[in-house]
């Protein structure tokens, strides 16, 4: 067994109270093995003035559309995507959306994200770069099959699943997989009930967007009469491992059926202001018993991948929800950051503990703008940058040390994706 020891600096401990003390992993297993008070490592990290706490989960995204970050801005929703996004998305090739994921990793990593989940197309590139670059991943193949044929709508919904057999388990148990319908208006009932029973027969969990604008909800109240939740159990969607991106639109009847049934729901303030999709109301959910955790959706709508970012714009964004100044206070975004992302998809990580995965970073303190360090939970909400990030850990691994990438080149992966976004946009106009 080979242990790395991070040490000298304070520590987040799991009810969120900081202590001073030390963090040993197995490097092997990728366990945490002690937290507090531990044994000399045989590697050590130095955390003298920093804050070592759980690695960032960023519960949604769509990480290669960082090739299309600043491509389209200050539209609504859907006109964005289809005059937009879905034309330049229809002319990346397997090695765009490779490099796509590249940068996002980059990015991730530098400012402390562990762990993540993605929707998208190409997914086998994008499990190679998760391998590469060793973070944790839940993966799965975005499905679209409107303005298909039958064949066409058929082959994506295939794909779809089996890539969710085949990439399970991969890179040594870091990336596992879901099913991946995009939302219960782009995937006709017949297809989302044939699918889903194919998923639980396979052992995946369900990721779909739901209830993000008024545009998505309304058309399906109309014709159904019922909430889109409510469709969506139907449906057999609403799984106690199941997660739903977004959850804007959501009435008292929906919030309960999430809590009823454990469905867990991502959050994406920064993404939902931006397409002025409305705010989700989290403190209502969070105060039903829903389980909530954090994403920045894809860079194009974000536009970056920064979880620290997101941690302040929820807090913010959930006061003026709630009108009420207490309302998704610094512990919770730190918890929808950290272990509500972590639960959501299914990652034994989240927390500092004996046990847990150690995906693990140390944010840097000594910085202007978080001294005085009076509170160091409504820093990481308020104040920490994730440029603050000193050291990411994942699954016993480092990745960076001291702002230096260890698994990727970033300057290499900059320059290829600035080039590579340069054709695709070329190719699709």
């Amino acid at each position: 067994m080979t242990t790395l020891q991070i040490t000298g600096g304070e520590i987040l401990l799991p009810d969120l109270s900081v202590d001073d003390g030390d963090v040993l992993v197995d490097a092997d297993s990728g366990e945490i093995l002690a937290v507090g008070d531990t044994e000399t490592g045989d590697e050590t990290l130095d955390a003298e003035g920093g804050l070592v706490m759980p690695g960032l989960v960023n519960a949604h995204t769509h990480v290669p559309m960082t090739l299309l970050r600043g491509v389209a801005d200050d539209k609504p929703l859907e006109t964005w995507l289809r005059e937009d996004i879905w034309p330049v998305e229809g002319a990346l090739t397997p090695e765009d959306v490779r490099v796509g994921a590249e940068l996002a990793m980059v990015e991730m990593i530098r400012s402390g994200t562990t762990g993540f989940a993605d929707m998208y197309f190409h997914v086998p590139e994008i499990a190679d770069v998760v391998e590469e670059a060793g973070l944790r991943a839940r993966l799965g193949h975005g499905v679209v099959t409107v303005g298909k044929d039958d064949e066409a709508a058929r082959a994506d919904i295939d794909e779809s699943l089996d890539v969710a057999a085949e990439f399970d388990g991969a890179a040594d148990g870091r990336i596992s997989t879901a099913y991946m319908p995009h939302s219960l208006t782009t995937v006709s009932e017949g297809e989302l009930r044939e699918s889903v029973s194919r998923a639980r027969e396979l052992g995946v969990p369900v990721h779909y967007h739901g209830n993000e604008t008024t545009e998505e909800v309304d058309p399906i109240v109309d014709e159904r009469g019922e909430r889109p939740l409510e469709y969506a159990a139907g449906l057999g969607m609403l799984g106690d491992s199941d997660f739903v991106a977004h959850g804007v639109h959501v009435d008292d009847t929906e919030i309960a059926l999430l809590a009823e049934r454990g469905t867990s729901v991502v959050h994406c303030p920064a993404s939902n202001m931006k397409l002025a999709s409305g705010i989700a109301p989290v403190q209502r959910m969070l105060d039903a018993g829903v389980s909530v955790g954090l994403g920045t959706d894809g860079a194009a709508s974000n536009n970056d991948l920064d979880l620290f970012d997101e941690m302040r714009d929820a807090a913010m964004v959930g006061k003026l929800a709630a009108e009420d100044a207490s309302a998704v206070a610094a512990e919770t975004v730190v918890e929808l950051a950290t272990r509500g992302g972590a639960d959501a998809l299914g990652f034994d990580s989240g927390r500092l503990e004996a046990g847990a995965n150690a995906d693990v970073v140390v944010v840097d303190f000594d910085a202007p703008h978080l001294t005085p360090a009076h509170d160091h939970v409504s820093h990481l909400a308020y104040a920490v940058r994730g440029s603050d990030v000193r050291h990411t850990v994942c699954d016993g691994e480092v990745l960076m040390r001291d702002r230096e990438l260890l698994t990727l080149d970033a300057e290499s992966v900059m320059r290829r994706a600035t080039d590579h976004a340069r054709e695709a946009l070329a190719r699709a106009t």
